[in-house]
């Protein structure tokens, strides 16, 4: 449909944004390929020329016309690497003088150079230069033509956990370790887990490093259960932090969220075990989500923060450009790190399909949001709490509802328990039990001894805890 002046009036009221920029007058064409390359390598945009920055409209003349028109053809063939494909219009104004409209699409050979090799990215209404090779990189993972999983490390395959890469290849390929380790480190090329020169690359760090918090210490889980809704900048019930292989950060993590849940008894009887408020496949599918999909190039950890009224899983890296939250719900997905989904697809993780994982989440509690802040270069899922009243008056058990009604976590609520089932038990071996630190197993000893729960019986090398008569 051919552009108005009406239809030219609401653009210029909306003022210059991000996908939309006024020249009053255009005559360099270098500038002008680098307008055109900021708009392809972003989400493309219409520059309107003739139009000045207040949005005024004075216009080109015919003579004006003819020649932004040739300047237009050379800078889009010419001095953009690789050339684009722009659309004009030119516009009549009720004063004689036209507009011409310049439309430049969203690129699909991202990215674009100037013809000095610069790459330009639009920042709100301006633009800026490509400078960060962590910027470039993610360029080129938004075209798929390089991805952040198979980046090198500088770690060499004597970093490599030999047991659980042996049980890998034993379980799903049927084959023994390699004796050698030229046989070994030819293997985990040919598996796209190591470079040409020997070394593994990123994807072999997450899943078979014995240490991969050694070699890229960012890469892990930062968990937080906060009192009350907001975050506290010292207050806090529960922390710790997990790393590992993939595999192991994952059943960390779900034990974390796992034990800071309440539990309803749901109409079974007074003595089965509890069952959590929300059903655990929940966040096994969306922390599989976030160990999986998110973005290897944002150097910071997966957060986790629980609060009374929400789980939060914050993941570095915004959805990749052809997704958006509404189609995410709907099943639809970009391989970001497409070798981490291939071996968690063999069954590192419990992976059940390209697309599938929000929607089972979705299917099982209704009540997620999900926030991609493009800004922030986060992607958040917020899994919604039932209030604790309703939780009890559902069916929760006694000793839920003791620790809601004298303020103590899951986690203490959880330490309690074992000590009752096996009293005498001591720090290390609780913290094994409950797969949490003896920090957290220290701290939340405190707050039982501190409420006459507990008591430290036998001599301090040999003795162990158990519950107070009364309790």
């Amino acid at each position: 449909m051919p552009f108005t002046q009406q239809d030219l009036n609401h653009q210029t009221r909306l003022g210059e944004d991000s996908a939309r920029q006024f020249k009053v007058d255009v005559r360099n064409g270098e500038s002008l390929a680098a307008e055109m390359v900021a708009f392809a390598n972003s989400e493309g945009g219409t520059l309107f020329i003739g139009v000045a920055d207040d949005g005024s409209l004075p216009g080109l003349s015919t003579q004006d016309v003819a020649r932004v028109n040739q300047l237009i053809s050379n800078a889009a063939s010419q001095l953009v690497r690789s050339p684009l494909t722009v659309q004009t219009e030119n516009v009549a104004l009720e004063s004689g003088r036209i507009v011409v409209v310049l439309r430049i699409p969203k690129g699909v050979d991202k990215p674009y150079f100037d013809k000095n090799g610069v790459i330009w990215l639009k920042t709100g209404a301006d633009k800026r230069r490509v400078n960060s090779k962590e910027e470039l990189r993610r360029l080129f993972q938004m075209t798929d033509q390089f991805h952040a999983d198979q980046l090198p490390t500088k770690a060499g395959i004597d970093k490599l956990d030999k047991l659980r890469f042996r049980d890998f290849l034993r379980d799903f390929y049927k084959q023994p370790l390699p004796d050698s380790p030229a046989e070994l480190t030819r293997l985990l090329q040919n598996m796209n887990l190591a470079t040409d020169d020997g070394h593994l690359n990123l994807a072999g760090v997450l899943m078979f490093a014995e240490r991969p918090e050694w070699i890229a210490p960012q890469f892990v889980i930062k968990a937080i259960r906060y009192p009350g809704n907001q975050i506290h900048t010292s207050e806090y019930v529960d922390t710790e932090d997990f790393a590992g292989p993939l595999s192991k950060m994952f059943s960390d993590a779900l034990g974390f969220v796992m034990r800071n849940l309440h539990k309803t008894q749901a109409g079974r009887g007074v003595n089965a075990p509890g069952q959590p408020e929300i059903p655990e496949s929940v966040f096994e599918e969306l922390l599989v989500n976030a160990l999986v999909h998110r973005d290897y190039l944002v150097s910071a950890p997966i957060r986790l923060f629980v609060f009374d009224n929400r789980i939060e899983i914050i993941s570095p890296g915004h959805l990749p450009d052809n997704l958006t939250v509404e189609k995410i719900r709907t099943g639809n997905s970009n391989i970001r790190n497409p070798i981490l989904v291939s071996y968690v697809a063999k069954g590192l993780l419990p992976y059940h399909g390209l697309g599938s994982g929000i929607k089972r989440a979705l299917t099982l509690w209704p009540d997620i949001e999900f926030t991609d802040d493009r800004d922030g270069c986060l992607f958040t899922a917020s899994i919604r709490r039932e209030p604790v009243s309703e939780v009890v008056n559902d069916g929760a058990s006694e000793g839920v509802i003791e620790g809601v009604s004298e303020g103590v976590s899951e986690g203490v609520h959880a330490l309690l328990k074992l000590i009752r089932q096996q009293p005498g038990l001591r720090s290390p071996a609780m913290a094994d039990t409950l797969h949490t630190s003896v920090k957290n197993i220290e701290r939340w000893l405190k707050q039982l001894k501190d409420n006459q729960r507990i008591e430290f019986r036998g001599a301090p090398k040999t003795g162990g805890y158990h519950p107070k008569e009364n309790t």
